[in-house]
């Protein structure tokens, strides 16, 4: 299978990239969003920042797989040439929790129905450009407590398993807190006991099953 439709893919952060067509100028905002009212927002927020703007046009969705809510609109465009380009473009990326608002600030030129669907997915596939992708994981957060003969063994063994280290307490032992992907839970924890000859006993701190983790 794909790795895009095994993970759930976001963007990791706001992006936001403007091109030109015939002197009318489209500019693509782009934000995560977990919910419809989060994606309502993010319209709010890029209308508030253009208020003489001619259109800001909204696409977004909210969820991943086959769970997820769409929506679009052509904000005054004439019907089929604004908001279902952007949508189509953003269906393509494989994101989830999107929300992206092309914003159009009209150049005295009329595009036609042709030119207005190119250049709302174009916008759109301006700012994907631009966008630092991230997976949510289901992880599992540990606390274990490790003798200090055995702990850069204990280091090796979570960095070989990708896990996070988020804190460490030295004291008459160490206090080690790490966060570790799900997938590789049970093979750390099985290699920590036998490292130890089951002298360390990881107690779960936390799960949660939707953890960002940025991708390369």
């Amino acid at each position: 299978m794909d790795d895009s439709v095994k993970l759930r893919l976001i963007p990791l952060e706001p992006a936001q990239r403007e091109i030109l067509v015939v002197n009318s100028r489209f500019i693509a905002d782009l934000e995560f969003a977990s919910s419809v009212e989060q994606a309502r927002t993010h319209l709010a927020k890029v209308r508030g920042r253009h208020p003489t703007a001619t259109h800001n046009v909204p696409a977004f969705i909210i969820g991943h797989g086959n769970s997820i809510i769409t929506h679009c609109s052509d904000d005054g465009e004439p019907a089929g040439t604004a908001g279902r380009p952007a949508l189509a473009v953003l269906q393509g990326s494989g994101l989830g929790n999107v929300s992206v608002v092309v914003t159009r600030y009209f150049g005295g030129t009329k595009l036609g129905t042709g030119g207005l669907v190119r250049a709302y997915g174009d916008a759109v596939r301006e700012v994907l450009k631009g966008v630092r992708f991230a997976a949510l994981l289901p992880t599992t957060t540990l606390m274990f407590v490790t003798p200090y003969r055995l702990y850069d063994q204990a280091v090796r063994l979570m960095e070989a398993h990708h896990g996070q280290i988020l804190d460490t307490e030295f004291l008459e032992e160490i206090k080690v807190t790490v966060r570790f992907k799900d997938e590789e839970l049970e093979c750390f924890t099985s290699k920590l006991s036998n490292l130890s000859a089951g002298q360390i006993q990881p107690v779960i701190v936390e799960k949660n099953p939707e953890t960002v983790f940025p991708l390369s």
